[in-house]
């Protein structure tokens, strides 16, 4: 089972029905860090992580900003200057999406990568 793809797909699929919020469960650390990243990038708005006694569930208010979202499988393995390579790929123009990377620093955008000179491994995109 994957979470973060169940996740995503959660998001998707609420955005599409303009609903305002949605409840992605089960929850895991590395999907919370994943909806971090996306809203530093103000695709989506507060969410927050309800214990309900299992693996949890997360709350995610959702702004209508979201065309495309979804996981990355394989999680592909990336160099710092490979990164742009994967941007054309999964990212539909330049300066317009936002891919997640898990680094040796955490997860953090595409930008942040680059900008860190680090790589890591592909987890999800967003635009």
């Amino acid at each position: 089972m994957d979470t973060i793809a169940n996740g995503l797909t959660t998001m998707m699929n609420n955005e599409l029905r303009r609903k305002k919020e949605c409840i992605i469960s089960p929850a895991s650390k590395l999907l919370g860090d994943i909806l971090r990243v996306i809203q530093m990038n103000g695709y989506i708005g507060e969410f927050e992580f309800i214990d309900d006694g299992r693996s949890g569930k997360f709350r995610v208010q959702l702004l209508g900003r979201i065309n495309k979202c979804g996981a990355i499988r394989p999680r592909f393995a990336v160099k710092a200057k490979d990164i742009e390579k994967w941007e054309k790929i999964y990212l539909p123009s330049r300066d317009i999406g936002v891919i997640t990377i898990s680094t040796p620093q955490g997860v953090m955008s595409h930008r942040e990568a680059k900008q860190k000179r680090t790589g890591g491994q592909l987890l999800a995109f967003v635009y």
